[in-house]
């Protein structure tokens, strides 16, 4: 994985879910890059990463990874933002790195073991059926669903579908797309998150889109509850909470950011947009 960097100041690092990328985060990131330096990425088998071996149920081998990448770019500490499975990272990895990360924040946060996949998800999940219907369904998830799903008030939400859908474009796309999905039984892969919510002792607010159908309101109130000192925001959003309202989100998070800040120094790479291996 490599980081892309926008802005300067104080550095915060935004992980995406499925089956998005780093675009995800572009109308943030313009929005608070006057303040910090906003670092993003691609998960293995997501926007210009190939699939690897290290899928993404292996939160273990993924946040090794990505406290690789804070070390190589020269980072004492940053703040972490995850959306989606992205959340799951970005707990998976404040549990991991504690004292790698300032702050957290969890956007739509799939974290606990009964999270049910979308429906669309779901087919392609499944063995067989799934290799059979990925050619139908493909068409119906990146021209209906995501379309409807992504629509933001920045207009170009149209660019950022079609970005997303780049991996998963030529013959062999719709059958990629169903790998990347197959991503792990929730109970394996997030089974042992809820049991570390209560030690995360990091400055944390979880962010949810009040018309979001892909996870549950509960899901944000239960991780609110369960880490301590948590804050609660619950947005006029669906599940694409960094697409459907990047203003609202940029300014909450700012304010969440600023009233944590600190005196202590950060290590901050200044120049922006550019590639660090």
């Amino acid at each position: 994985m490599r980081l892309l960097s926008r802005g300067s100041g104080d550095p915060i690092l935004f992980i995406h879910g499925i089956p998005t990328s780093h675009r995800l985060w572009d109308g943030v990131t313009r929005r608070l890059a006057d303040r910090y330096t906003c670092y993003t990425l691609d998960l293995p088998g997501l926007g210009s990463e190939p699939c690897s071996a290290c899928g993404l149920w292996q939160l273990p081998r993924i946040v090794e990874q990505i406290e690789r990448l804070r070390v190589e770019a020269g980072l004492e500490r940053w703040s972490v933002v995850g959306h989606d499975a992205g959340s799951a990272i970005a707990a998976f990895y404040a549990h991991q790195y504690a004292k790698s990360v300032k702050r957290l924040a969890l956007i739509s946060p799939a974290l606990f073991p009964d999270l049910r996949p979308f429906y669309l998800f779901s087919l392609l999940r499944k063995p067989l059926l799934g290799e059979l219907l990925a050619p139908c369904l493909h068409p119906l998830i990146w021209r209906v669903a995501m379309r409807r799903a992504c629509q933001g008030e920045d207009g170009d939400s149209n660019l950022a579908v079609t970005a997303f859908r780049q991996p998963f474009r030529g013959p062999l796309g719709p059958w990629n797309m169903m790998r990347v999905v197959r991503w792990g039984r929730p109970r394996d892969v997030l089974g042992a998150i809820p049991a570390f919510l209560p030690q995360l002792r990091i400055p944390t607010i979880i962010f949810h889109g009040s018309r979001d159908t892909a996870i549950p309101v509960t899901f944000a109130s239960r991780a609110a509850a369960l880490i301590p000192n948590a804050e609660l925001a619950v947005l006029d959003a669906g599940h694409f909470v960094p697409l459907n309202c990047p203003g609202t989100l940029a300014e909450s998070l700012g304010a969440f950011l600023r009233g944590h800040e600190t005196t202590t120094p950060s290590n901050t790479a200044a120049d922006a947009s550019r590639w660090l291996a």
